[in-house]
């Protein structure tokens, strides 16, 4: 089975993530592949360079990531012209080991673990698609404390990111993690023993 597993910021997808990692279930993360294309001799590493000129590289020819933040975070269409290099990428890379996974090990859950995955409208290939849902103030309250943000710079953050509700409405599976751990691990115990998987 395949799903794809989304949230918001500090709605504690990650733990999610180990959790049904540590079940059995066969991760593929958009992140850690989002760094993969990045790394030297990468062919989308090669097009950035030639998008945003050798600056954005290390001496070692590295990414140099707070320059091309610097770059993108300032610049809506500069980071639209990142996106269009990058998520054609990382989208193939992710649904090839997707397939792989599947042919490989048919009974296994692989779970994609794609943090912008609505807003960058990848629900399709997805049997079901899994929400880690907190409400907003909860979420302000752990991305304040977590990365000793300011109430306005937590905000901001979750602003940019499509509204947690809205999520919630699409998603096929919703796993509420606003109450305590042992209350998140008996609604994924029940998913997963639902779907056989346990």
């Amino acid at each position: 089975m395949n799903i794809g597993l989304t949230g918001g910021i500090a709605t504690g997808k990650s733990s999610v993530s180990a959790y049904l990692a540590s079940k059995g279930a066969l991760l593929i993360d958009a992140d850690v592949i989002a760094r993969e294309v990045m790394m030297p001799g990468h062919p989308v590493l090669a097009a950035a360079v030639q998008r945003f000129g050798q600056a954005i590289l290390n001496a070692d020819g590295t990414l140099d990531r707070k320059k091309l933040g610097s770059i993108v975070f300032q610049h809506p269409e500069e980071r639209k012209a990142l996106e269009a290099i990058t998520h054609p990428a990382i989208r193939k890379e992710m649904r090839e080991r997707a397939a792989a996974y599947e042919m490989q090990y048919p009974d296994k859950l692989v779970v994609s673990d794609i943090p912008l995955l609505y807003e960058s409208g990848l629900e399709d290939g997805f049997e079901e698609i899994m929400v880690v849902y907190v409400p907003r103030e909860v979420q302000l309250e752990r991305l304040m404390s977590r990365d000793q943000m300011t109430l306005a710079d937590a905000e901001a953050r979750i602003a940019a990111q499509m509204d947690i509700e809205r999520k919630k409405e699409r998603a096929n599976i919703v796993i509420d993690n606003s109450g305590s751990w042992a209350q998140t691990e008996k609604q994924l115990q029940a998913f997963l023993t639902r779907k056989g998987l346990l």
